[in-house]
């Protein structure tokens, strides 16, 4: 992509480059930043951080124009990420990396299982500035468009102030047509429940579904995303790569542990 002056952005997503989630983001900052998306060429959920160990990865390119090229990968979220920044970023770096905008939440512990999540942490990985977007919505046809103002302000701070080393932006918006304001919240305490369902084939063997129901298990903690999405707020979670519990850490130094 030819370089101009304006800010550069690569997006990625676990939905797809074809889905609305990250066409909107796209129609969202196209005023704002030049545009480079690659995306998985169909739904990656669930992917996290997963990277394509097995199997050799392609590349093609879906659509290009001034300020914008799209392209997609046969692999994970991570996959798509990590061949961008090694194929069209060999000597610089894009200034943001956003992932989104993802139809579903990924509030709570769904961090953890998220390939939407697993771009902006490896872009937090990689020092580069990075916000995950999503939406409380799983539909194809979400309506996006009450996001476009939280989406353009937190990517001008993000583009003006940066963001700590080791750490990025999640970013949950309630699926209505309004929000009350923006809290920036910790992660709810969930527990995921229920997660296979068993069936059997007619050709005599059983196989099973991942689904699942998911539990907030601190449902009147006013802090947390699950509690800020519920009552209508656009929720914020800082979040860091960095998973290490120090207090333990240190507790375990003062009982000098195993020694």
């Amino acid at each position: 992509m030819k370089k101009s002056k304006k800010p550069l952005i690569l997006i990625s997503n676990d939905d797809g480059f074809q889905a609305k989630g990250i066409r909107s983001l796209i129609d969202m900052l196209r005023d704002m930043a030049d545009i480079m998306v690659c995306a998985p060429d169909g739904p990656r959920s669930g992917y996290a951080l997963a990277f394509s160990a097995n199997k050799p990865l392609t590349l093609t390119l879906r659509q290009e124009e001034p300020g914008l090229e799209v392209w997609s990968s046969n692999g994970t979220p991570v996959d798509s990420l990590k061949l961008a920044l090694n194929q069209f970023f060999p000597d610089s770096q894009p200034d943001m990396i956003i992932a989104g905008i993802n139809h579903g939440d990924n509030a709570s512990v769904n961090v953890h299982y998220s390939g939407t999540m697993g771009v902006a942490m490896e872009g937090c990985m990689k020092y580069i500035p990075s916000v995950a977007f999503s939406l409380c919505d799983y539909a194809a046809d979400a309506d996006f468009s009450p996001m476009r103002p939280i989406v353009r302000k937190v990517v001008q701070w993000v583009l003006d102030e940066g963001l700590p080393e080791g750490a990025c932006l999640n970013v949950n918006c309630p699926a209505t047509p309004s929000y009350k304001g923006v809290r920036m919240c910790r992660m709810a305490k969930g527990t995921w429940f229920n997660e296979c369902v068993k069936e059997h084939h007619p050709r005599g063997y059983d196989y099973f579904w991942m689904v699942g129901e998911y539990k907030n298990d601190e449902p009147e903690q006013e802090d947390t995303d699950n509690w800020a999405l519920r009552h209508g707020y656009v929720a914020i979670t800082p979040t860091r790569v960095d998973v290490t519990h120090y207090e333990f850490l240190e507790k375990m130094k003062k009982e000098e542990f195993l020694s």
